[in-house]
């Protein structure tokens, strides 16, 4: 049997079913990022179990596995987040989470799920693997600077550099058995701007004796609106966005502070050099001008993921042999961020997405929701794609 005839056949309904057991306790048990202390202990617990070698702790909580094939070759990396959202689950499932106020709203628990689906399937197939695979486990996905550069600081494939990284991450838009690929640019960096404006507060009504931080930031956030959309260039999309706006005045209470707190994301980083320059400047110089100051800070990110193209479109090829080429589809880019791009920084690779929606369902369960859910039978492709991706790219390496 070639590998996609061992992969199939391994993957029985009995093992599905235990690793969506594996999926529901881990979809229970969400974690802040960088505390995933207790879902750290049981993919530890799994993998002792299996008897999988392992390297912990990388930043806390991380963790590195690997298995070694029994053919010469190259090496490559599968890396899956661990930790969850700070969001209180609404849903009606039988497994939901058990930590009021934080849930698995972004499918990290299916990300690990599947992993380890691979892990047990490519432990088995060892004959089949030319080189060695490594299974990172990365804490802190959800929180800049993000666990994966974190990791790559604390040495975690030192004596062991992967010559290639590859990630799944769930899509709700896609219907389950369906991944997705974009070589090149695929998602976008994403820096928080903090600015507190400073003026001096007063009564509301004697306008004469204040300098109005409310209005000073009023004309700041539309300004910057205005002159970041104008100025940047127009084949690069970009994003400024502002979330949070805090005035904690009254209705006859002027504050002599305001916060303003937003995201700004691009898929350039010349440009996001120069954006956070003018953001810096407009921001200042509007305070200035009305009388007032401000504060600005940015806070560095991640950088833009970048999938590499070879391999991107060789694992296209292969998700095509696999499951069949109407249930591969081609992606475009998103502005959404990923830390995962410090990794392909560091290392060749890509990451493609899985399919999560119910076939023939319209209803779309949106990530970072309180009511993210996915079709459980996704498990299935997530953990034949990573396994068959594995042992192909291994076989004829395109890097």
């Amino acid at each position: 049997m070639n590998s996609k005839d061992h992969i199939e056949a391994l993957l029985t309904d009995q093992m599905i079913k235990k690793i969506t057991g594996i999926r529901r306790h881990l979809h229970q048990i969400p974690e802040r990022s960088f505390e995933e202390n207790n879902t750290s202990a049981y993919i530890r617990d799994i993998l002792d179990k299996w008897g999988i070698a392992y390297r912990y702790p990388i930043v806390n909580t991380g963790l590195l596995a690997w298995i070694k094939g029994n053919k010469p070759g190259k090496r490559i990396a599968l890396r899956s987040d661990m930790d969850a959202l700070p969001i209180h689950e609404q849903t009606d499932l039988g497994f939901k989470s058990e930590n009021p106020g934080f849930m698995h709203a972004c499918g990290h628990d299916v990300h690990m799920a599947s992993l380890l689906g691979a892990i047990q399937i490519l432990d088995q197939l060892k004959d089949h693997i030319h080189g060695e695979v490594l299974f990172v486990f990365q804490p802190g996905e959800e929180k800049v600077p993000g666990g994966a550069k974190q990791m790559l600081e604390e040495g975690v494939f030192d004596g062991q550099q992967p010559d290639m990284i590859i990630a799944q991450h769930v899509l709700p838009d896609m219907e389950a058995g369906h991944v997705g690929f974009k070589p090149g640019i695929y998602m976008a960096s994403s820096d928080e701007i903090y600015i507190t404006v400073i003026g001096k507060g007063g009564h509301g009504a004697l306008l004469q004796h204040i300098i109005d931080p409310v209005l000073m930031a009023s004309h700041i956030l539309i300004s910057l609106q205005q002159e970041i959309n104008r100025k940047s260039p127009s084949d690069v999309p970009t994003v400024l966005s502002f979330g949070k706006f805090m005035a904690e005045g009254a209705v006859n209470v002027i504050p002599n502070q305001v916060i303003l707190e937003g995201t700004f994301r691009t898929m350039n980083e010349e440009w996001r050099k120069e954006a956070h320059y003018l953001i810096d400047q407009i921001a200042s110089g509007i305070a200035s001008s009305m009388g007032g100051s401000c504060q600005v800070e940015i806070r560095h990110g991640y950088p833009v993921l970048n999938n590499h193209e070879v391999i991107t479109k060789e694992a296209k090829k292969k998700a095509i042999q696999l499951i069949g080429a109407d249930n591969v589809e081609d992606l475009g880019i998103r502005m959404t961020a990923e830390d995962f791009a410090w990794f392909t920084r560091s290392v060749p690779g890509m990451m493609y997405r899985l399919g999560v929606r119910e076939p023939g369902s319209k209803e779309i369960y949106p990530l970072h929701t309180p009511g993210f859910r996915v079709d459980e039978s996704s498990l299935r492709t997530g953990i034949s794609m990573l396994s068959f991706l594995t042992i192909e790219l291994l076989k004829t390496p395109p890097v």
